[in-house]
């Protein structure tokens, strides 16, 4: 009877996910057990692919195989394998079964199975149960037959995405499936169109303009769209706008030949050059001088550079990707911004949604963190109560992703500083988040604040790094978010800054 629903399924015009969703929720109802998860080998690391009955951070989550003794076991078998209740190994769902979230008890019973595709390990099937003689040596033979039908599902879906990938590539652009797309958590309506929007005009040779708040990943998207694309065998070469000197900047991005200025004792290719045949990504594109932005606007007119100091342009063959998360246009209408240069780089700008519009997807990007810290730290187990999911899924995130992984590292650290036993099962609770202490106290964002006076000090290195916060903050403020203006304004290097901002917590 199982055996004839999966195979109705292999034959059934259905999408990967949900063919993968009912697979592993037909085998929980067979089964009987508290959660089925799928997960798929990607280096060393496990990635759910589909789950039920577990937590709804679980899809985000990776597990090290090297961390997950359980995972590995079953890893290394072709047979089902199976750990009896007093298994000492740790399970890597205690407390994460779905139905006991009030409750974080520990799996009692567990089997999990091996998946080959085309003779090569693809994964594992996992099974758990908080009864204690859930998988009997029936269910154990039961799973063993099964296996095959699940590894032909695997091989169909994977046909399928390959077959949709060569859709949207050319015949000089393989498809490599092989490559690791794990980083980019998500499975929200706006990140699903995004993504499709990416895996269109990657194969482009059109310069790329993301669009987004700070933290919201850029640079991750950054490197997908370099990855799906046919320069994808090239360097992709990262250059931080503002983070280059004003006086370098030309320099650093297209070299300068021996004696164009003091220090330079030899000839020094820039950045354009190191990613010749590949892509040069601009994080923070707003931030170069106006003299630089007049030499970029040329080599992505004509596709040369030259060298300061030197008498010859040179050829180069890079595709350019920039990110900013100010609005160009007003930059334009300032005089800070070259109208020229804003429409070659726009060609096609994609603006990548802030987390707070991405629904659920605040859960997924907490299991990855989670996991992360659980590796860090040495822990058993780490959970979210359901509290602080509600809390998670309510807060604005200002700071986006990058905002969600500090929270979460620093609850953890909290939790881990009073003393509780790494070995236990720990939930971390709302208030431990801090979410509602995230957001600035007026004192820091008025004109008016007088820091050592509104806001309670304990010494004078914190009188010190308050007032430097307020000042940083304000010069930001007044240049729209530019940290080129602002140091300016300070009347510091730009690239010192950004090192005192790191140190005061205001950048990443």
């Amino acid at each position: 009877m199982m055996t004839n629903f999966f195979l109705a399924d292999l034959v059934a015009n259905l999408a990967p996910a949900i063919r993968m969703q009912r697979l592993v929720s037909t085998l929980r109802t067979h089964f009987r057990c508290g959660a089925v998860a799928l997960l798929q080998l990607e280096a060393e690391h496990l990635r759910p692919i589909a789950v039920d009955g577990l937590v709804r951070d679980a899809l985000g989550r990776r597990f090290a195989v090297s961390q997950h003794p359980r995972l590995a076991a079953i890893l290394t078998r072709r047979d089902v394998t199976r750990f009896h209740h007093d298994s000492t190994l740790p399970d890597p769902y205690d407390g994460l079964i779905d139905e006991h979230i009030g409750e974080p008890l520990p799996v009692h019973d567990c089997m999990g199975i091996s998946l080959h595709v085309e003779g090569q390990p693809w994964g594992v099937l996992t099974l758990d149960a908080l009864q204690i003689g859930t998988f009997d040596d029936i269910a154990q033979t039961e799973l063993q037959q099964l296996s095959m039908v699940i590894e032909a599902s695997i091989r169909i879906t994977r046909l399928e995405a390959e077959i949709r990938a060569l859709r949207l590539t050319r015949g000089d652009a393989p498809v490599d499936s092989s490559k690791q797309e794990s980083e980019i958590i998500g499975q929200s309506e706006a990140i699903g169109q995004l993504l499709h929007e990416l895996r269109v005009v990657a194969d482009s040779e059109l310069p790329v303009l993301l669009l987004g708040e700070t933290g919201v990943g850029k640079e991750l998207f950054a490197h997908r769209l370099h990855r799906h694309s046919r320069r994808h065998a090239k360097p992709l070469v990262h250059v931080n706008c503002a983070a280059l000197p004003e006086s370098l900047a030309e320099s650093e991005l297209f070299g300068h030949a021996k004696g164009a200025f003091s220090g330079a004792i030899s000839d020094r290719p820039g950045r354009f050059e190191a990613a010749e045949g590949g892509t040069l990504f601009l994080d923070e594109v707003g931030e170069l001088p106006l003299a630089v932005q007049a030499k970029l606007l040329r080599t992505l007119q004509n596709g040369e550079i030259q060298r300061l100091g030197a008498d010859r342009p040179r050829r180069v063959n890079v595709r350019v990707i920039a990110a900013t998360n100010r609005n160009l246009r007003d930059l334009v209408r300032d005089g800070a911004f070259r109208a020229d240069l804003y429409h070659r780089l726009s060609v096609y700008p994609l603006p990548i949604p802030p987390l707070r519009e991405r629904g659920n997807d605040v859960l997924l990007l907490a299991g990855r963190f989670l996991e992360l810290n659980r590796a860090r730290l040495g822990l058993r187990s780490l959970r979210l109560s359901t509290d602080a999911q509600a809390a998670l899924r309510r807060y604005r995130w200002p700071g986006n992703v990058r905002e969600l992984e500090h929270v979460i590292s620093r609850a953890a650290l909290k939790t881990l500083s009073r003393g509780v036993n790494r070995n236990d099962i720990i939930t971390l609770e709302a208030e431990l988040l801090d979410l509602d202490a995230l957001e600035l106290p007026p004192a820091l964002t008025t004109q008016t604040a007088l820091p050592g006076i509104t806001l309670a000090v304990s010494s004078l290195r914190d009188a010190v790094a308050t007032c430097e916060r307020h000042s940083i903050q304000q010069a930001l403020d007044a240049s729209g978010g530019s940290w080129a203006q602002a140091a300016r304004q300070l009347d510091v290097d730009a690239s010192n800054l950004h090192k005192l901002a790191r140190r005061l917590g205001l950048k990443d």
